[in-house]
């Protein structure tokens, strides 16, 4: 379904990258639960991966270390070193969002587009290269690279600041309630990308709401 309200001349496309350039959330979820294993902690799969999407990874860690105080206390490097180790065993292939990448080199050829992901920085440009966007990326921001992570609009405002974009001009591009909420409260045009059929009213604010992004025959 589309939902489009007047013109709107898109002076920036920023695009979030787990859930909507690539399909990886269910990799780090099984990772998570092998990583927390591995520290003698029980946890499902199920509910791991609702707690995850759309999130930053700073905020998932502390967020688990909160929910399984009896993993111990452990820098955020030594946890992404170590769930590293086991999402390795999940992804040996990339699982590209190729309709997603094809919106994105169109929108490319029309303005200058960001990554804003709340994945480490690494992992961002390694996702870009393997989609091979990594020549048409503008900017990336991850995790570390703005104050609060999603549904908070740091991260959106600081990519516009940085593009020098006005906010109403930046078309974000999400896949997740917490990441169309953070559009929102940065003042930006989102397109949200149902890819798992949530009720629209779980995107308050979007301005399109597509199934995939093919659905978009214009850019913006």
């Amino acid at each position: 379904m589309l939902r489009s309200e007047g013109e709107l001349k898109a002076g920036a496309f920023l695009f979030d990258l787990d859930g909507t350039l690539v399909d990886t959330e269910e990799y780090w979820a099984r990772a998570m639960v092998d990583w927390l294993a591995s520290r003698s902690q029980s946890a499902r799969f199920e509910d791991i991966l609702p707690s995850i999407i759309g999130r930053n990874w700073i905020d998932i860690d502390r967020d688990l270390h909160r929910r399984f105080p009896a993993i111990g206390e452990s820098p955020l490097e030594q946890d992404a070193a170590e769930l590293r180790s086991f999402y390795k065993k999940y992804s040996a292939a990339p699982k590209i969002i190729k309709s997603a990448v094809a919106f994105f080199k169109k929108a490319a050829a029309a303005a200058p587009c960001a990554i804003v992901s709340g994945s480490p920085r690494g992992d961002v440009l390694a996702a870009a290269a393997d989609c091979g966007l990594a020549g048409m990326v503008a900017l990336v921001l991850g995790a570390g690279d703005y104050a609060r992570g999603k549904p908070e609009p740091d991260g959106y405002l600081k990519a516009a600041e940085l593009l020098g974009v006005e906010p109403s001009r930046c078309v974000v591009v999400e896949d997740s309630p917490v990441g169309v909420a953070s559009a929102v409260a940065a003042g930006m045009p989102a397109i949200a990308v149902n890819r798992r059929g949530n009720p629209a009213s779980d995107f308050p604010g979007a301005r399109w709401i597509v199934g995939d992004l093919s659905e978009m025959e214009e850019l913006p």
